[in-house]
């Protein structure tokens, strides 16, 4: 796979947030922000996204609820989650409904993130190559299935 820059689509209400973190990770990642799950659908029908990360506590919607709604059309990219509230029922909705990768609290120490922006991405990519590796064994059992159906028929 070639190692490009990782894209992340970030999502919080708190507009203020959005420019903290796209100014602190816009070089090292490709950063697309949102403030609302609408606006964040909207990226991700657009672009491809790795790595989504988004607030627990959004007015419209949380943020389990955005994972959880995007799960189906969206199923590859990396989740993580951040709060600013220590709300146990969050993470376990989180890591049930939504699928998370990682939970976070807020503020969000620079370091600790960006670790696990990195182990998020690893774990990606070796979802990508099992998908690929899998896609090539099916295309090769058909391929063999059809030799031994003509060496049969021969």
């Amino acid at each position: 796979m070639k190692e490009d820059k990782i894209n992340i689509l970030y999502v919080d209400d708190e507009s203020n947030n959005l420019i903290s973190f796209k100014a602190l990770f816009r070089i090292k990642y490709n950063v697309d922000t949102a403030i609302s799950a609408s606006d964040a659908v909207k990226v991700l029908r657009n672009k491809s996204v790795n790595i989504i990360i988004t607030d627990q506590r959004m007015p419209q919607m949380t943020g389990v609820e955005f994972l959880e709604s995007i799960l189906e059309e969206f199923p590859d990219p990396m989740r993580i989650l951040l709060t600013g509230f220590a709300d146990m029922n969050a993470v376990i909705d989180a890591i049930n409904k939504g699928k998370i990768f990682h939970y976070l609290s807020k503020p969000w120490n620079e370091e600790e993130l960006d670790l696990t922006i990195n182990r998020a991405f690893d774990v990606y990519k070796q979802k990508m190559e099992e998908r690929e590796t899998r896609s090539k064994l099916s295309i090769t059992n058909e391929q063999l299935e059809f030799l031994l159906r003509q060496k049969l028929l021969s």
